[in-house]
Formats: structure tokens, sequence, C-alpha cells
């Protein structure tokens, strides 16, 4: 592939990913208006917010699997044309039902791009370039997440809340183009091992009473989820362990450094999290910060961990990944701290400082965590290793939002994501022995 054509490549296939945040957040700005539309009360609209991030979760894991067994590119194109009739679909639903509805279909289209985007990029890119293109990649999905609600409220003004949807159409036609006629068919197809079907049900479950969890209102509610997640839990691995080709192969945690790099991202993802839930908390609560002002000065942190993912990756090019890793952990405990003073000093700049050098120090290292997940796999299964990634992301955002339902204290808590900082930092010593990455094959065995 020439250096031209792998750049359009690149353009089109993270600019499909970048629409999947962006996707995520735009819409929260629209609830008002899709629950006018509809005549219905802001609750019963907050369902559209909440499937696309269940399905989001539900869908990754699988979609990494589906893209080694089937081909990267051609379970993307799929993604696109999912995520495409069901922008148009929500454009055009007549009720709220019809809207959740095509709402799922756009979340499984997403959830199909993001793993196997993650895949085609190694695939295809140099090793030397690998981590300043992952770095771009995470750069775009921070700042999509941070930008969509600005850019649903501008939609909204100049047109209505459908405009949010519709603005889909044209980017995606472009992103399936680019997967068309950019993407070369590289992959070995392994059609001769089905997707297990069994166990993608029972994962399915698991992740969506695991998320289910996190917003249970009573004690009961708690017991039967609970009950129910480690019971799926246990079916899922019970029936992986017995087929040829599972969902999560579990032989890749084999390698240590698969292991702590998907353990660092559940790590910094939890981190990341509880600024993003608690802060507004505490802005308005214990420093008399307007909504509109502490939606601003949380967009610092935002926007600041996006920009520090891409410096990141450039790191990255120059150091091993667990240097990286480690600065980033060793840093995050510091600004840390900072957040332990907030409340006391009541001040405004000094706010705005520890929410940059916190969203500084918690981007860079993602790319890190990203390339030393990837290095450890072979480049057969670098969907699953991305989807494995994606769900080890995501549950550190459900272990954050459940922990601040039960702490009130929030020293307490910026105590509890000092230790995880701390222990962070400790997992990034740990990704090499005998200074040599473990990479586990296709076939799950680690080199003697």
């Amino acid at each position: 592939m020439s250096r031209q054509k792998e750049y359009l490549m690149i353009v089109f296939t993270l600019m499909a990913a970048f629409l999947v945040p962006i996707n995520s957040t735009m819409i929260s700005i629209a609830l008002g208006s899709i629950s006018d539309f509809y005549g219905l009360d802001i609750h019963s609209a907050t369902l559209v917010v909440t499937i696309y991030l269940i399905v989001m979760a539900v869908t990754q894991p699988i979609a990494g699997k589906l893209g080694d067994i089937y081909g990267n590119r051609k379970i993307y194109i799929i993604g696109i044309l999912l995520f495409f009739a069901a922008s148009i679909g929500c454009g055009l639903a007549p009720n709220i039902n019809m809207l959740v509805a095509f709402r799922s279909l756009q979340a499984i289209g997403g959830g199909l791009l993001i793993p196997n985007v993650v895949a085609l990029i190694r695939q295809t890119v140099s090793h030397g370039r690998l981590p300043g293109v992952l770095g771009f990649f995470g750069l775009g999905m921070g700042l999509g997440a941070a930008v969509g609600p600005l850019i649903g409220s501008f939609l909204i003004a100049v047109a209505s809340w459908k405009a949010i949807f519709w603005v889909n159409v044209p980017f995606l036609l472009g992103a399936l183009a680019g997967g068309v006629f950019l993407i070369p068919k590289l992959q070995k197809k392994n059609a001769r091992q089905p997707l297990d079907v069994i166990g993608s049900f029972y994962l399915a479950v698991t992740i969506t009473l695991l998320i289910t969890l996190t917003h249970a209102e009573s004690t009961t509610m708690y017991i039967v989820l609970g009950i129910g997640s480690l019971l799926f839990m246990g079916l899922f691995v019970r029936k992986e362990r017995s087929v040829p080709s599972p969902i999560i192969d579990f032989s890749l945690f084999k390698s240590p450094v698969f292991v702590n790099a998907n353990l660092s991202v559940l790590i910094n993802n939890f981190t990341m999290y509880a600024i993003l839930l608690v802060m507004p908390l505490i802005m308005t609560t214990k420093m008399d910060i307007s909504t509109s002002m502490s939606g601003a000065l949380l967009s610092l942190f935002s926007i600041s961990m996006a920009v520090s993912n891409m410096i990141g990756g450039q790191l990255n090019r120059r150091y091993a990944s667990e240097k990286v890793i480690f600065l980033s952990f060793a840093i995050t405990v510091l600004t840390n701290l900072l957040f332990l003073f907030v409340i006391q000093t009541q001040s405004l700049l000094y706010l705005a400082f520890t929410l940059i050098v916190n969203g500084l120090a918690i981007g860079l290292g993602l790319t890190s965590m990203q390339v030393a997940s990837l290095e450890a796999v072979d480049e057969s299964v670098s969907g699953s290793a991305s989807g494995i990634f994606s769900t080890f992301r995501y549950f550190g955002s459900i272990i954050s939002s459940t922990l601040i339902g039960i702490i009130a204290n929030y020293s307490i808590l910026f105590g509890i994501l000092i230790v995880a900082a701390l222990l962070g930092a400790i997992l990034s010593r740990m990704v090499y022995r005998n200074g040599k990455k473990l990479r586990v094959d296709k076939d799950g065995v680690l080199p003697r």
C-alpha cells in the first residue's frame, strides 16, 4: 500500500470511529426536544442514551471476535452500513419505541466499528507509526465525546433534534467508500470456526446485568442482579473453555503484558469516569458553581485528556510502553492529591488547573496501554484483543459509577483514586520479563 493510500485509509476509518463517541454524547443535549416531540417525560427519553451505552458494551467484545473470524474489513463495512441505516431510521422514527430500536441498531453498528478499526490499523500501519496513529485515534475518540454536546446544540439551534442523526449520513458514506476502495483484503478468513452464539448470549446477559446493577435502587435488586451476573458469568466462562473458538480467548491472558495492559486501562478509566461523575456534584453542591460553568470547567478535563492521548502516542514512538504508562500513573497520583484540597480552596483557578493537569495525566498513557495490549498478541487475533481491551475499559466505568453511589465522603473517594493510580504504576513495571515482551501467538502459546 502506498503512503498516500494508507493515509487516506486512516482518515476514513478514523472518521467512522469518531462518529461513535459523538453520537453517544451529542444526543444528551436533545433529550428535552425529544421528550417534547413525542409527548414524554424526560426520564422516558433518557432510554435513548442508556440503550446506546448498554448495546455498545455488549457488542464490542463479540465484534472483535467476528472480525478475527470473517475479516476485520468485512465487519467494519457491515458496521458502517448498520450505523448508516440506523441514523436514517432515527431521523424518521415516528415514535419513541422506534427511536430506541434504531438507537440500538446504531449502537450495534458502532460496536462493530471500534475494535475492527483498531485491528485494521494494527494490520496496515507500520510498527514505527502505530503509536502515533493510535494516539490520533484516542484524540478523536476523546474529542468526539467532549464536543458531542456542542455539536448537538448547534444542530438543534439551526435545524432540529433530528439533525443530530442526519448529520452522520455524508460522513458514513465517505467512510463506506474508504472501506470498500482503500482497505486491503489482508485477513485470512476462519469461517470454519463459527461464532459461539450461546457464549455470545451469556456474555451479553452478563454485561447487561452488571450495567443494570450499577443503577439498582434497592437491596433486593442488588442481590438479584448480583446473583444473576455471577450465574451468567460462570456459564460464560464454562462455555468458553469448551469451544474451539471462544468469544474471549482466555489463553491470551497467559501473557503478563496483555493482562497488565488491560488492567491498566480498567484502572485508568475507573479514575477518569470518577472525575467526570463526582466533580459536577462537588462544583454545584460544595463550591456553588453554576451548572453551565461546571460543564465548561469539565470540558477542560476532557479536552486536555484527548490532547494528551495524542502526545502519549508520540512518546510511545520513543520510549517503551511501560515507561509511558508508569509516567501517566505517577502524575495521576500527584494530581489526585490536588483534588483533596479543591473544596477547601474554593478557587476556580485552582480547580481549572487541577482538572487540566489531571486530564493530561490520565490521557498520557492510554495509547501505550492499547499498543501494549495489541503487541502482546498475534496479529491474527487483533480484533479479539481490541474487543477485550474495550470491555476492560468499560468495566472501569461500571466499577467507578457503582463506587460513587456507595461512598458519600469525597476525601475517601479521592484517596481510593490515589491508591488505584499507585496500583497502576506498579502494574506498569511488570509488563516485561527479562527485558523482553512476551507475546501470545495465534494458538495461545507463550514463547519459551
